[in-house]
């Protein structure tokens, strides 16, 4: 085992690199640099009357002198080369530098985003699956009834619906768009937040979240409602459970003691992924949507204005949390199964 996992870990080394060499790369071809974005917010400036932003006083326009002064400043007046080798020693500390415009750490930034992400993600992750896993282990048993068709009639309109679409639906309906104001527009929290008691702070939390987590949550009931019906399927049809019942077991006891760990296999070793995932993967368009500033926007605003720092350093971590979480999810496959091992991972 430790053997596989050194193997693994030595691999995400060179993937890493992989990744930041082929961003990296594409970065120096991407027109309107940081360079450039500060140039345009120095002339901006001027023509509104101010002296120019980033700690320079222009009167007569933006010469070849304070062009030079930016690109120190933001170290473009090293060759490509020298910057690449310094971004990855950086990285081997795990030093992901400071952004170009907000002009915080990477880090800091990351951590400030992440209430906003950790609410719609863990609230996505743990009601899609207490809702799933019952529904889809409640059609396989009733696989072909009326109920089944129905739920599946239903989850798949749901996963149809792009959650952005819905999210605007959810507004015109319940944010006072065009019918009633029942759920406010922007952030996680009311402004009289700290002034509540416990017991108000928790339902204010959970009003300001209720639409978002339901746009977000209506499109992912299909895939796994639809992958515990068929596992569970799969498993019924196995001549284990045709023996199980031979011998006079229960239903429910075939179902729950030899069914039910088999079947949930595919999903176990997909848990990591999806728990670890929730924390990354905030939806760029529910965020905007409903004014909530969480990671998503971040990347995004981040590639606009070019501000590469945040750009390398969220691409490395999450990059590097991906490849640890695909390990861990191998892991759990070989402790949940022993019947399979290391060596069959290997090729």
């Amino acid at each position: 085992m430790w053997s596989y996992i050194l193997k693994r870990i030595l691999l995400m080394i060179p993937t890493l690199i992989g990744v930041l060499t082929l961003t990296f790369v594409v970065i120096q071809f991407v027109p309107g640099g940081p360079v450039e974005q500060a140039v345009h917010d120095l002339r901006r400036g001027q023509s509104e009357g101010g002296g120019g932003g980033f700690g320079l006083r222009t009167h007569t326009g933006v010469d070849a002198q304070q062009v030079e002064q930016l690109k120190k400043l933001y170290g473009f007046d090293k060759p490509p080369l020298q910057r690449y080798v310094l971004m990855l020693g950086k990285f081997a500390r795990f030093d992901l530098g400071e952004s170009y415009f907000r002009h915080q750490s990477v880090w800091s930034l990351i951590v400030s985003k992440l209430p906003v992400s950790i609410s719609i993600g863990l609230w996505t992750f743990f009601i899609t699956y207490l809702i799933s896993v019952p529904l889809g282990i409640a059609k396989a048993v009733r696989n072909g009834s009326k109920f089944d068709v129905a739920t599946s009639l239903v989850v798949l309109v749901g996963f149809a619906i792009p959650g952005f679409v819905l999210g605007v639906l959810l507004l015109v309906l319940f944010g006072g768009g065009s019918f009633w104001q029942l759920f406010p527009l922007r952030n996680l929290t009311s402004d009289n937040w700290a002034a509540l008691s416990l017991g108000g702070k928790i339902l204010d939390y959970l009003w300001h979240i209720t639409l978002p987590v339901t746009a977000s949550v209506v499109g992912s009931f299909a895939i796994i409602t639809m992958l515990t019906k068929n596992a569970f399927l799969d498993e019924i049809r196995k001549q284990y459970v045709l023996t199980a019942r031979a011998k006079g077991l229960g239903e429910r006891r075939v179902l729950w003691k030899h069914v039910f760990r088999n079947a949930l296999l595919p999903l176990i070793v997909g848990f990591p992924a999806a728990f670890i995932g929730a924390f990354f993967t905030g939806s760029l368009l529910i965020e905007t949507l409903f004014s909530l500033d969480g990671l998503g926007l971040l990347s995004y605003e981040s590639v606009v204005r070019r501000d590469y720092p945040v750009v390398l350093g969220t691409l490395y971590l999450f990059t590097l949390i991906g490849l640890a979480t695909k390990l861990v999810s191998d892991l759990c496959y070989v402790w949940v199964d022993p019947r399979i091992q290391f060596e069959q991972l290997e090729r």
